[in-house]
């Protein structure tokens, strides 16, 4: 398994922990919405190392937006939600 695809499953883990009400409405408020700005930078860094590998780097372009805007509840939910299935894709399929 390579590093970007690593970096995927990693930052698509923890975006599907975020989607799930009950932790992500408890993380969110108890982080003081510090763990978006660190989803924020961890996306950065496996967009960074996906261009290096040449992968598809879609799905970390697509989860620096619902770091951007989960503070907004419902739409939030649903762009960690979206992101966290782009990024299993992304990293799982066989090219």
């Amino acid at each position: 398994m390579s590093a970007s695809e690593t970096m995927k499953l990693l930052t698509g883990a923890m975006e599907a922990v975020l989607s799930v009400p009950v932790p992500g409405g408890f993380l969110m408020p108890a982080s003081g919405c510090w763990i978006l700005v660190a989803m924020c930078v961890l996306h950065a860094a496996a967009l960074i190392v996906c261009v290096r590998h040449r992968d598809s780097y879609s799905g970390s372009v697509m989860g620096i937006i619902p770091s951007m805007l989960a503070w907004i509840p419902f739409p939030g939910w649903l762009l960690h939600l979206v992101t966290a299935v782009l990024l299993f894709v992304s990293a799982l399929r066989r090219r």
